[in-house]
């Protein structure tokens, strides 16, 4: 059992030229108490359920530049880069030098992209889901040869690269893995079973357990071993005091996002939330994230305790 904390919110209480040293704060206190790696999201508008627009957001890769240079152990990386905010080979020369400031602890999570009120705001095309699945499985292609090759080129319908440099080359040997985030049978899986090392689902124990099946069959209709691709979960985690506790948050969750929504939340006392890992890790997942929107330092140094531990185990 590997954990990721994923920090999704700014809004921190406290004035903007403050944010910074408060999202160090979390990812120190993630660096030094068992997680594996700390996550933020890759969008310029805060989303609907934290407050919207009018919410702080930090873009992505300048922050985790930063949380590279006051932190020594996580890795780093966007859960996850909407793949229409950047040509690719400049993506890629961003996480590579991520990777670089970090000494090999980068990682490139990238979709397809899905905030369309963000895009309409900053004036960024959001073409219709076949061309961004389209353009994902390029720009996936470019990144990874980037990564691992000298000087590639590359031919798409909607990128191409000539002789692409990319100096200096990361640090990680054959380059920062990359996650794949969605679990989009038909095209997110097949993408992630042909090039990724990484994929990134939600949901409940059934839903993983059959998402986990579906990439399998991906994978040996690729001629790829699918142990060789980690299984994360995204999730948003409420530990709790009582059952009067729970009880109430769920309902509370429920009345807010909705009874299908609230499957990606995991919600209990500490012995619940163990138990609650421990069917997902047997329905598949390897790799647990989750974020803790109200929650602060000594609570991420709690979790981290519970379960990096086992992580240790």
């Amino acid at each position: 059992m590997r954990i990721g904390l994923q920090i999704p919110n700014f809004t921190l209480g406290v004035p903007d030229e403050q944010l910074f040293d408060n999202v160090a704060g979390l990812a120190g206190a993630a660096d030094d108490s068992g997680y594996d790696s700390v996550w933020v999201m890759d969008h310029f508008y805060q989303l609907p359920a934290l407050g919207g627009p009018p919410q702080p957001m930090l873009e992505s890769y300048t922050l985790l530049g930063a949380l590279a240079a006051r932190t020594s152990r996580v890795r780093l990386g966007t859960l996850v880069t909407g793949v229409t905010y950047r040509n690719p080979a400049i993506l890629a020369k961003i996480v590579t030098t991520l990777d670089t400031i970090s000494a090999g602890r980068a990682i490139l999570g990238i979709g397809a992209a899905w905030y369309d009120v963000e895009h309409d705001g900053l004036g960024v095309r959001f073409p219709p889901v076949k061309e961004r699945m389209d353009r994902l499985e390029e720009a996936v292609q470019i990144c990874r040869a980037m990564f691992r090759e000298d000087r590639p080129s590359f031919q798409g319908r909607f990128y191409r690269i000539d002789e692409a440099w990319n100096v200096p080359r990361p640090v990680q040997a054959g380059g920062p893995p990359i996650l794949i985030g969605g679990g989009g049978e038909r095209r997110t899986l097949a993408l992630v079973a042909r090039y990724g090392d990484f994929c990134n689902i939600t949901g409940d124990v059934d839903t993983i357990r059959h998402k986990v099946g579906v990439l399998r069959q991906h994978c040996e209709s690729v001629g790829r071993d699918p142990g060789e691709v980690t299984v994360s979960r995204l999730s948003t985690l409420v530990v709790t005091e009582s059952a009067e506790e729970t009880a109430t948050t769920r309902d509370f969750l429920r009345n807010v996002v909705g009874e299908d929504q609230l499957a990606g939340f995991n919600i209990g006392q500490e012995d619940e939330i163990l138990e609650q890992f421990e069917e997902l890790g047997a329905a598949g997942v390897e790799y647990f994230i989750f974020n803790m929107p109200t929650s602060g330092v000594d609570s991420v140094r709690r979790v981290g305790g519970l379960l990096g531990a086992r992580s240790d185990a």
